[in-house]
């Protein structure tokens, strides 16, 4: 299926996506700068930045250690049917671990903002030409899911699962990530648990407002000491990256310094301009989660 064609002024004609290339660094997106509202469909806005540039701080190259996906929601999804009449939606989208780049977030809002004046046949050409462009920015085919009106009601608030980190009663005075603070207990009998703490906070790598998360950690192997634990994550604090790149740092840190047989990272941070970005990445194949938000999201 198509957009209807271009002879009417109004209607948007299918437009190639932008094969840009992803940039080293967001110093040149949108973050941070005025940036003017387009309401005519347009793939150009987005921009992709490359995953290699932060993992190579981590000393990640090659073949990764993890498998995953970032799972993105969008609550400003909006176009006009070809009769002129604005439909909504929902749009979960999916984004491979192994795509080269990431979308960066202001972008994305303007690029989604650009469907609000322009016409499109149907939800069905809408999620199209979302699995297209996102694909083309991020280098490797996303999957994008429309959650119609009809489908609100069913929606879900669930909480993360697992014993909650933030149960502990302790001082914490360590505000940038310090994997020293991880350890485990070597004495005793290998355990399998699930923890997670909603005392998440990071801060946008451009700007440095505020990123709130919860997180939830899924592991096997010796006993992780969960203060040490709360404490590392509490430690993210005034640490300024994107999302996608926390989450990395996390998994990598435990890895690196639990050596567990088997680990999951999982975060769901709150949204930022109608989007929210649930990193999860994970050392061997299982389900993807579901996307479903938390309350704070």
């Amino acid at each position: 299926m198509t957009t209807s064609p271009d002879t009417t002024p109004a209607r948007v004609a299918p437009v190639a996506p932008a094969q840009a290339a992803p940039a080293e660094d967001a110093s040149a997106s949108p973050l941070g700068q005025v940036a003017a509202y387009r309401d005519q469909y347009d793939p150009s806005l987005l921009f992709p930045i490359t995953r290699d540039t932060k993992r190579a701080e981590l000393g990640l190259g090659g073949t990764l250690p993890f498998l995953g996906c970032d799972l993105w929601t969008a609550y400003e999804l909006s176009w006009l049917n070809p009769r002129g009449k604005p439909q909504i939606a929902l749009a979960t989208i999916t984004v491979p671990c192994e795509s080269p780049a990431i979308i960066e977030s202001k972008s994305f809002k303007l690029y989604l903002n650009s469907f609000n004046m322009s016409r499109f046949e149907s939800a069905d050409v809408v999620r199209d030409r979302l699995v297209a462009d996102l694909s083309a920015a991020c280098g490797l085919r996303v999957g994008v899911r429309l959650v119609l009106p009809e489908q609100f009601e069913a929606q879900r608030v669930i909480e993360l699962e697992g014993t909650s980190l933030d149960r502990l009663d302790l001082d914490c005075d360590q505000y940038e990530p310090d994997p020293g603070l991880l350890g485990v207990d070597t004495s005793q009998a290998d355990t399998e648990e699930t923890l997670h703490s909603r005392l998440l906070k990071s801060n946008c790598l451009v700007t440095g407002q505020p990123d709130w998360g919860s997180v939830q950690i899924r592991y096997s192997g010796a006993p992780i000491d969960h203060a040490g634990l709360l404490r590392y994550l509490v430690s993210f604090r005034n640490h300024n990256e994107f999302h996608e790149q926390c989450v990395e740092r996390i998994y990598t840190d435990i890895m690196a310094r639990c050596h567990p047989v088997r680990l999951m990272v999982y975060a769901r941070y709150t949204r930022r301009g109608g989007l929210d970005i649930n990193p999860w990445r994970s050392s061997h194949p299982e389900m993807v989660p579901a996307n479903v938000r938390t309350a704070r999201q």
